[in-house]
């Protein structure tokens, strides 16, 4: 039975005393809290006062160990039964303190049926807070909304990685670094750009770091359609603040939500190695915007784990200054829009992109020897048309594809051919298709399939020049010359005798 739904219950079945009676032996000392006990009764120094107990000293002082974890400070509004009336919280620590004469589960029992209720005491109380209230002012009811809680859509966490990944479309790197990657979603989001060739993450957390670096493996689909460019992805364990030669030259380095985790002596040496060691071409540095935090329900730091959080002023100072020092530029920008009427906090969270200065990047030398602080947690590669295995199976499967679709249509030709005859129209005495469509406009690569060698046929076999094959965009692109693809197709596709057209069977449809 539960202590917060029917206590005089309760009280009635286990505790011959009344509420209000104090208990005999031990007194709780209120100022140490509930996890204290003060001193025996003067009036029986010897032997202990309780009934049926026959030792003569059975616990002066403080309780040890299980009563130690009970010091959680009490608040004197007790809960209520079911009546509606409402108990003291002196009462509830007394019928505590009685059970703990009896010791053993009685005790802990006790213990937790008054944490539940103290507990569901102080949620209702935060809940009542939250929520609209009426009040009475000079005999008026008046309402007195509390604040709504704001909510961002798509989620802040999403705006500030969707902004990187704006930047990466717009500028084009080549190595990317996300120093604090956490979770690594960043780094997950990232590996889709085809411009990214090499991705690293610093944490210091290496748990973590294990646990979510298989959200960076090549999936199947990688296998079946490969990247252009190679890509490489690496996971480091270790501090931002050490210096490690692996992440110099780096085109873009990413600090999200980072700064503020930072005590004063870190983020003094954050910029040495970051700006002046690192020194990578682009920086982003989100933090949170301070004076945004009025808006929320509890204006506190949103993190226990932050050190501080800048207002719009203390962020620009402390950026212009490192930008200066570092021969940066910097611009300022944000995501998490205020609502409406509340422009003037600006956003949610303020962001500031670091661009190195030319004469700065003429200077950097790139010293690519040194000590390797970071720890390799996980590390992976892409499939990729640079590598050429998978550049040869993909010339495989688009020849293959082609040829088909060359053959199928020749077969359709053949067909519409001997139906000709007895479907002309009585005004076309060729016999040729007339349509009414407008003739489509030919691109670049129409004009240049139109001049390359047409199929032929020989009997039953069916050609298909190279010079035509390789006039395809894409075919081109990856072969460069009929040489190249002669080489990919090799013995796995069947070629003339001169080697000049690939030469499938007319009739057979197993070819592909």
């Amino acid at each position: 039975m539960a202590l917060g739904n029917e206590p005089q219950t309760l009280l009635k079945d286990t505790n011959p005393m009344s509420w209000s009676q104090e208990p005999r032996g031990k007194e709780l000392n209120p100022e140490l809290g509930s996890g204290h006990l003060g001193r025996r009764s003067r009036e029986s120094p010897g032997q202990c006062s309780r009934p049926k107990c026959g030792r003569s000293r059975c616990g002066g002082g403080r309780v040890k160990s299980r009563g130690e974890t009970a010091r959680a400070p009490v608040s004197r509004a007790g809960p209520g039964d079911k009546c509606g009336r409402r108990f003291e919280a002196s009462a509830l620590l007394r019928y505590v303190r009685w059970l703990a004469a009896r010791g053993g589960a009685s005790y802990r029992k006790g213990l937790k049926e008054t944490a539940a209720l103290l507990f569901q005491r102080n949620l209702k109380t935060v809940v009542e807070d939250n929520m609209e209230c009426n009040s009475v002012v000079d005999g008026n009811v008046e309402e007195v909304p509390s604040k709504k809680v704001i909510k961002f859509n798509p989620p802040l966490y999403k705006q500030r990685y969707q902004f990187v990944k704006n930047l990466v479309e717009q500028h084009q790197p080549k190595k990317v670094a996300d120093l604090g990657c956490g979770d690594v979603c960043l780094l997950a989001i990232l590996k889709y750009q085809k411009c990214v060739e090499e991705l690293v993450g610093v944490d210091i957390n290496e748990g973590r770091l294990k646990w979510n670096g298989s959200r960076l493996s090549p999936c199947v689909g990688d296998h079946l359609d490969p990247r252009e460019l190679d890509l490489a992805i690496t996971l480091y364990h270790g501090s931002v603040l050490e210096k490690d030669c692996r992440l110099l030259g780096f085109d873009l380095a990413a600090c999200i939500e980072l700064i503020e985790h930072f005590d004063s002596e870190d983020l003094a040496k954050f910029p040495e190695v970051v700006f002046g060691y690192m020194c990578p071409a682009m920086i982003v540095i989100s933090t949170p915007n301070s004076e945004f935090n009025s808006l929320f329900p509890c204006a506190v730091f949103r993190d226990s784990d932050h050190k501080f959080e800048w207002s719009r002023m203390q962020f620009q100072t402390w950026a212009l200054d490192v930008a200066s020092r570092y021969n940066y530029s910097v611009e300022f920008t944000g995501v998490g829009e205020p609502p409406t009427g509340a422009e003037d906090v600006g956003y949610c969270t303020q962001i500031g992109v670091f661009r190195r200065k030319a004469e700065a990047a003429k200077l950097a030398v790139l010293e690519h020897h040194g000590e390797h602080v970071y720890e390799v947690v996980y590390t992976t590669s892409y499939p990729s048309l640079q590598q050429i295995n998978y550049r040869r199976r993909v010339v495989i499967y688009l020849v293959y594809r082609e040829v088909s679709r060359l053959k199928q249509k020749y077969q359709v030709s053949l067909r519409q051919h001997e139906l000709e005859p007895e479907f002309i129209a009585p005004g076309n005495q060729t016999g040729k298709f007339t349509s009414d469509l407008p003739v489509p406009v030919l691109t670049e690569d129409d004009k240049a399939m139109e001049i390359a060698p047409q199929p032929f046929c020989i009997e039953d076999k069916f050609y298909v020049p190279l010079q035509r094959i390789i006039a395809y965009p894409r075919l081109g692109h990856l072969c460069g010359n009929v040489e190249k693809l002669r080489e990919f197709l090799g013995d796995v596709i069947e070629l003339n005798c001169d080697g000049s057209a690939v030469k499938v069977d007319l009739n057979d449809c197993s070819d592909f």
